[in-house]
């Protein structure tokens, strides 16, 4: 109650902040007149004095003012189009690193300018980032016509261009692209073995377009790069074959709420007889009782043209917000290959996680993040609590005149699509254009053919028909156009009215079905009424739909009972619609949980994943490690002495013969210590005598080879030794996330077990990199330049290990055969350890 009274005098905190932004508006407004009269040159020069302007102190609020009056003439002599007033408060509330809600039609692109051109006065680099492809290039071309008016230089990254061009556009004072190019782009950077391979610069400011949809709906999926596992596909086969053989409620139950399904006791015991094992919970069946989890997951509640798309052979994820395919996007832990198993497509191998990254985690790494999109106040909560961002709605241009229809709600689906195709019927013969939203591609199919009996002509557009996206939608607005859209596919084009479709009403929007996110409702809603046109929208549901059967309740179903209903009779209550938006509210809370759950476990991977990448930068970027291998020297000499040394005992009781082949196991020399030396000896003393030797050797292996060539190998030996293990090192905190949900049984909390192991196994790793390297180093044999050539001959020897980028035909001394080839399996010829293939063989 007091905060109602405080708002009414004081105003809400939206409206503080745009009441606080109206003089600045004045201000840019009254330099207008001032800045018309420039020439196209002295205009362009504006981009050189601002520039100058910040070199000598002055901040970007500064001169923001002039800035933003600039970037409008231009856009005005170029673009033909002049900046709204509530335009520029979109571009302060994007500069000032927050997110612009603004209705579908407000001209967000043109915004994105605004705050864009500002940022990239500091000559540090903004990214603008997109959905898909083709909004990065339309944006690109479209809008930086108007950057390189002002004379600054615009990037775009797309699939398939190759490093030497990412690298020229990221170096751009603007670059657009999609999250998904931004993040591998990232991941990839950190797997590089040169400096001057990198494509990234530092991650200064980014303005995300349709916010919602990358940092909320896509936040639970991962960026992962993958490579293959050794591992048979023989496997899913056989257990993808019993699975049909499994009764519903018999033998496994379903829980649609949580997305889970469990094996019944009966189905344990039918699924060991059919896969003839006597007890699948031995610790020796864990994989196959990993694959029947996965099979039965796959089959019960993954639904083809659903959740994913056969095409070409290939199991397609369809995202479940946008309708929109993920080509190159796998489910992890065998679900994909299960899938791929239950549609009898070729299963690929599972594949390993080689680099990994949320995009929470990525998208917080830079030093300003802002974003804008139609709908993000329902859930400013989350981007506030994650990523440290406001939610700014900014008003209109013109009054929103857009009617919203209560939802109709009927007892069953047929009921309900029938009176669907009887309004677009209707509509239709009156000629008011019509856009019909379907939550699955096989409803929007199945609409599809219900409409062509009855001779209506429409568009269909879901995953399948992803390459026409933006055409189909543009037309969306033409007089007597009826147009299906997935999940509203094709954000980021506005529908224009045709002809006369003004006086019929404007767009009319035909819901058919809720989504479990309202927001995903108010984008679909959002396509309608435009810059003030006229419009209008309806919810149809079912209580046979999902989530009414699942999240309703019986209270929603009583309410329908109280009130009577006759066949193809809708219900509009006022009990209802709150209901409905109850269970919404319930479903966006537990994905809210979800994406939290999943942002704290991968925070304890993100700090690990810093380290290491910032130890990478580092080595790429020094020209010399000496240094640091150096201080591991010392630390390695000393950690050996501080095992042997017992002060307690004299020199001569200690374990020389174990202190010797530590010595020789981690520097490949034997240690002389003579019964003079041993007087007086204590763990300080051996440290250094230790450290010494061994960097005698190391100076003379720098010697013989020449210091250039011998820096270049030593990286190439560091980065595969950090990437090996760092690979090895993020498969264990897999399989320990996998089976960490155990421990709540034993009344402890998964995530404090999840941190506190992951960071002893991440210590373990960081000293295996250390030993590794020096291992290594200290192994390796090294011949002349002059005598490569010899020894590539094929005699009875291999080589195998090159010196890495830039080591000038450095390579290790060959090993030679006895009697067969070197297994992948068989220990490593060069003393390390390590199997063939995990170390030279590689």
């Amino acid at each position: 109650m007091v905060l109602n009274f405080l708002t009414k005098i004081f105003g809400s905190r939206n409206e503080r902040v745009i009441r606080k932004y109206l003089p600045v508006v004045e201000k840019i407004n009254s330099l207008e007149s001032e800045i018309q009269v420039m020439s196209n040159e002295q205009l362009a020069n504006q981009t050189i004095l601002f520039k100058e302007r910040i070199e000598n102190g002055e901040s970007l609020d500064d001169i923001l003012p002039e800035a933003f009056a600039s970037v409008r003439e231009a856009s005005k002599r170029v673009l033909g189009m002049r900046h709204f007033d509530v335009q520029l408060i979109g571009g302060m509330v994007l500069h000032h690193g927050n997110i612009a809600e603004m209705k579908t039609g407000e001209g967000k692109t043109l915004v994105s300018t605004l705050s864009a051109y500002l940022n990239a006065l500091t000559g540090k680099g903004v990214h603008v980032v997109t959905v898909n492809d083709y909004l990065a290039r339309r944006d690109a071309e479209w809008m930086g016509q108007l950057y390189n008016f002002m004379g600054l230089s615009v990037g775009i990254i797309l699939h398939g261009i190759d490093d030497s061009e990412r690298r020229d556009s990221y170096n751009s004072d603007i670059t657009y692209g999609t999250n998904n190019e931004f993040g591998f782009d990232y991941l990839r950077d950190n797997m590089k073995y040169h400096r001057d391979s990198l494509v990234q610069r530092e991650l200064h400011y980014a303005i995300v377009d349709e916010v919602d949809s990358i940092l909320i709906d896509e936040a639970r999926t991962p960026l992962i790069i993958s490579g293959p596992a050794e591992k048979s596909t023989h496997l899913y086969y056989q257990v993808n074959s019993i699975i049909p053989k499994l009764q519903k409620d018999t033998d496994y139950s379903i829980d649609e709420k949580a997305r889970s399904s469990v094996l019944t006791e009966e189905g344990v015991a039918k699924a060991e007889s059919l896969l003839k094992v006597d007890n699948i919970y031995d610790p020796k069946y864990i994989e196959l009782l990993h694959h029947v989890n996965q099979a039965l997951k796959a089959h019960t509640l993954f639904k083809k043209d659903v959740d994913y798309i056969v095409k070409d052979g290939e199991v397609i994820i369809v995202d479940e917000f946008t309708g929109r395919l993920m080509p190159g996007r796998r489910y992890s832990e065998g679900l994909h290959q299960a899938l791929e198993a239950k549609e009898n497509v070729k299963i690929e191998n599972e594949n390993q996680t080689l680099a990994t990254i949320t995009f929470q985690n990525y998208f917080r790494m830079y030093k300003k993040l802002a974003g804008m999109t139609g709908t993000a106040d329902t859930e400013a909560a989350e981007f506030k609590k994650i990523y440290n961002l406001d939610v700014i709605v900014v008003p209109t241009n013109k009054p929103m005149i857009r009617i919203d229809y209560p939802d109709a709600i009927y007892k069953t689906r047929k009921e309900k699509f029938d009176a669907v195709i009887k309004e677009i019927q209707e509509l239709n013969k009156k000629g008011q254009p019509v856009l019909v939203g379907t939550i699955s591609i096989d409803i929007s199919e199945d609409l599809s053919e219900k409409l062509k009996k009855r001779g209506i002509k429409h568009t269909v557009l879901n995953a399948k028909h992803h390459e026409k996206e933006a055409e189909i939608i543009t037309m969306a607005g033409q007089k007597g156009g009826v147009t299906i859209a997935t999940n509203m596919a094709g954000r980021g084009t506005d529908i224009v009215l045709g002809e006369g479709v003004t006086d019929l009403g404007g767009l009319h929007i035909i819901g058919t079905e809720r989504h479990e996110s309202r927001r995903i409702d108010n984008q679909l809603r959002g396509r309608s009424g435009r810059q003030g046109d006229p419009g209008s929208s309806r919810f149809y549901l079912a209580l046979e739909d999902d989530l009414l059967r699942i999240f309703g309740g019986e209270r929603i179903t009583g309410i329908m009972e109280k009130v009577g209903m006759g066949e193809g009779e809708p219900i509009e209550h006022n009990l209802i619609s709150r209901a409905i938006e109850n269970a919404q509210a319930k479903v966006e809370a537990r994905n809210f949980d979800i994406r939290k759950q999943l942002i704290e476990y991968d925070d304890v991977m993100n700090q690990q994943r810093e380290v290491i990448y910032a130890q990478r930068l580092d080595i790429l970027r020094n020209e010399s490690l000496k240094p640091y291998i150096e201080d591991i020297i010392y630390e390695k000499a000393e950690q050996i002495a501080l095992d042997f040394v017992d002060e307690k005992l004299l020199p001569e009781d200690w374990d020389i013969k174990g202190l010797k082949d530590a010595v020789f196991s981690q520097f490949n020399f034997h240690l002389k210590l003579s019964e003079s030396l041993l007087e007086g000896m204590d763990a300080e003393k051996l440290t250094e005598f230790i450290y010494d030797k061994a960097l005698e050797i190391y100076n003379a292996k720098e010697a013989e080879i020449g210091y250039k060539d011998f820096r270049s190998t030593e990286r190439y030996i560091m980065l595969q030794t950090v990437d090996s293990l760092w690979k090895d090192h993020l498969l264990s905190m897999d399989h320990l996330k996998e089976g960490i949900g155990l421990r709540g049984y034993a009344q402890q909390n998964p995530l404090l077990i999840y941190k506190k192991e992951g960071f002893d196994m991440f210590s373990n790793m960081v000293d295996r990199v250390k030993e590794e390297t020096l291992g290594i180093l200290f192994k390796i044999q090294f011949v002349r330049p002059e005598d490569l050539e010899e020894l590539k001959k094929p005699k009875d020897q291999d080589l195998v290990f090159s010196g890495g980028e830039g080591a000038s035909g450095v390579t290790k001394k060959p090993v030679k055969r006895s009697e067969k080839k070197v297994g992948r399996n068989d220990p490593c010829p060069c003393g390390s350890g390590k199997k063939y293939k995990k170390c030279c063989g590689m």
